[in-house]
């Protein structure tokens, strides 16, 4: 079997997640997600909490601490972008895997056996998602969507500024309210299957 490697990028509550889970079982193969972040603790020598809070949004009391002459609020972020892109590489270049956000499309964007997938639903869907599966009342809902989406676009603008637009570096772009979990996650696995077993 050919090493290769899938990335799913999603939006909040698109169950983008749970289809990537889903995915590895069907195929057998490894699943990253919070390894990644666990992994990147571990190397900055840094609690797991930290990284948690800092992946995606920096907050500025951090730095207040860190760096009170004023190096600079994204050094960490810029710092922990690249310590998780070498370890998303390495965990690649172990065997076949599913990698989970971290801007992994673009670090796979010229790699012959990558499979790139953006997980999208609409917002009356994500809210169901919330309701019915992440257990939130729908204020909470509707501001987790609101921040979590603009926070991964702010993400992607500052680490993949040369993907202007949704489709850069994504192979396949899919609804998962049209399918489900389990739908979704059996059209991506054999697409898969076709490209690279």
């Amino acid at each position: 079997m050919k090493n290769y490697t899938i990335t799913i990028s999603r939006e909040f509550a698109s169950m983008g997640r749970s289809i990537a889970q889903r995915m590895s079982e069907l195929l057998g193969i490894e699943y990253y997600d919070r390894d990644i972040v666990e992994a990147a603790a571990e190397r900055m020598g840094l609690p797991v909490s930290v990284i948690s809070d800092h992946e995606e949004n920096v907050p500025a009391r951090f730095y207040q601490r860190q760096y009170p002459l004023g190096n600079g609020q994204l050094y960490i972020q810029d710092d922990l972008f690249m310590v998780q892109k070498n370890i998303i590489q390495d965990l690649a270049a172990k065997g076949p895997c599913i990698i989970v956000g971290r801007c992994a499309d673009t670090i796979f964007k010229d790699h012959e056996n990558s499979l790139n997938i953006f997980v999208y639903a609409p917002y009356e869907a994500r809210m169901k998602n919330c309701r019915e599966l992440l257990n939130m009342d729908e204020k909470t809902a509707a501001k987790m969507i609101k921040n979590v989406d603009k926070a991964r676009n702010a993400y992607r603008q500052r680490y993949c500024p040369e993907a202007g637009r949704l489709t850069d570096h994504r192979d396949i772009l899919i609804d998962s309210s049209r399918f489900g979990i389990e739908g979704t996650a059996q059209i991506l696995t054999t697409i898969a299957r076709e490209l690279f077993l």
